[in-house]
């Protein structure tokens, strides 16, 4: 008798594998469609064709959108209102990038300005027939919470800040142009990681960078101890400039890259490797040492590559002048090169957004979940290690600015 027996779940299989799919989808489409029509009723106060004085809207149409269920691909009508918003209840409305997202592809579509790849997004996002008003309502609500998490005070102390830009394509004036998106990042003195600030200008100039920086300082951060970034000249004097108390820290991994550019390509993986292991040295002195005999090996057959690395040597071991649990994380750009990543990967869809402000959005959207997430996440860095950084004792290197 047991052995007979079926589940539930696979009697509900065997049945749809008999040829009952089509059967058991037309009637999950209409439980769910009259479910919208219930839920729309209840929220403008009249059924369909209903005349009532407590009426408080009127539909306006329906827009397609696939729903995949167990019994296959269910097609819905969702119920469009004149004037509001109607989502169902049984489908999870769109985190905020994937909002700011579908803004940006149709404020793309609407100016004629999308590439191929999203015109065949937007047609499989149904939304060919989208409206103008209908992008300036979301775009607004977007724009509303990024403004406020953009200039949101900093209430916090943050000893380790990292600095880094990406360029995105911009149409500006009737042409394309490839312009910066700068994000800040930064852990304080609990231990916690946070987006701090993030903009958009025409490039990484000296001036653009100052004014970000400043920017941040009004907003109130303060306590910068070390301040990590790659060694684009402009940025290095703003932050000189801005946070002159600051010990600036060179990424290892773009001097690495710098390095590597002034060898042939049958030399790297050796040159990589012995490069590599100047960062496993216990303490600074012996980094320093291990950097020196890099560059002597390195100095008669490539007298570019150890030239560059003995420049660097102040500032790209600045590292070692904090606590040894922290060093990992500190020698390089890499937590926001992640960050980084996650952010080609939206604005990729995209390709040429249309304005600044359709950029900025989508940035910012993503940078506030992640930010958010950060705060029920474990702490970066530990309570005890960071207790050991003290301003007295981290004075900052003489002469590690100058350009």
């Amino acid at each position: 008798m047991a052995k007979n027996s079926m589940t539930a779940m696979e009697l509900f299989d065997k049945v749809v594998e008999e040829d009952h799919g089509d059967l058991l989808r037309e009637a999950v489409r209409s439980t769910l469609q009259q479910i919208m029509t219930e839920e729309v009723t209840s929220l403008i106060g009249a059924a369909p064709h209903e005349r009532t004085e407590e009426r408080k809207g009127y539909r306006n149409g329906s827009r397609g959108r696939v729903l995949k269920t167990r019994v296959g691909d269910v097609d819905l009508a969702i119920p469009k209102l004149r004037e509001g918003n109607y989502f169902p209840s049984f489908l999870t409305p769109r985190r905020p990038w994937e909002q700011a997202l579908v803004s940006v592809i149709q404020e793309s579509y609407i100016n004629g300005v999308s590439t191929r790849k999203v015109d065949r997004l937007v047609e499989a996002m149904g939304i060919e027939s989208c409206s103008k008003d209908t992008v300036s309502r979301l775009c607004r609500e977007l724009d509303e919470a990024g403004e406020a998490f953009r200039n949101r005070p900093i209430d916090r102390t943050y000893p380790y800040l990292w600095l880094d830009a990406r360029y995105e394509k911009v149409r500006e004036n009737g042409r394309v142009r490839s312009m910066a998106l700068v994000i800040a990042y930064g852990v304080n003195t609990e231990g916690r990681r946070s987006v701090l600030g993030l903009d958009v200008d025409i490039s990484e100039s000296q001036e653009s960078w100052v004014s970000f920086l400043k920017k941040l300082k009004a907003r109130g951060l303060a306590g910068a101890q070390l301040v990590i970034s790659d060694a684009f000249e402009g940025l290095k004097a703003a932050i000189a400039q801005v946070f002159p108390e600051a010990t600036w820290q060179r990424c290892k991994v773009h001097l690495l890259r710098s390095i590597l550019a002034k060898v042939p390509k049958s030399a790297r993986p050796m040159i990589s490797a012995m490069v590599r292991m100047i960062f496993l040295e216990s303490s600074q002195e012996q980094a320093k040492q291990r950097l020196r005999q890099v560059v002597e090996q390195l100095r008669d057959r490539f007298p570019d590559a150890a030239q560059g690395l003995e420049d660097a040597e102040e500032d790209v071991l600045a590292f070692m002048h904090f606590p040894v649990a922290h060093w990992s994380k500190l020698c390089s750009t890499n937590p926001l090169e992640r960050l980084n990543r996650e952010i080609a990967r939206r604005t990729d869809v995209v390709s040429i957004f249309p304005n600044r402000a359709s950029l900025l959005r989508l940035s910012t959207a993503y940078l506030q979940e992640q930010d958010e997430e950060w705060l029920t996440e474990r702490r970066y860095m530990s309570l005890g290690s960071l207790s050991e950084v003290a301003t007295d004792a981290l004075a900052p290197v003489s002469g590690k600015f100058i350009a």
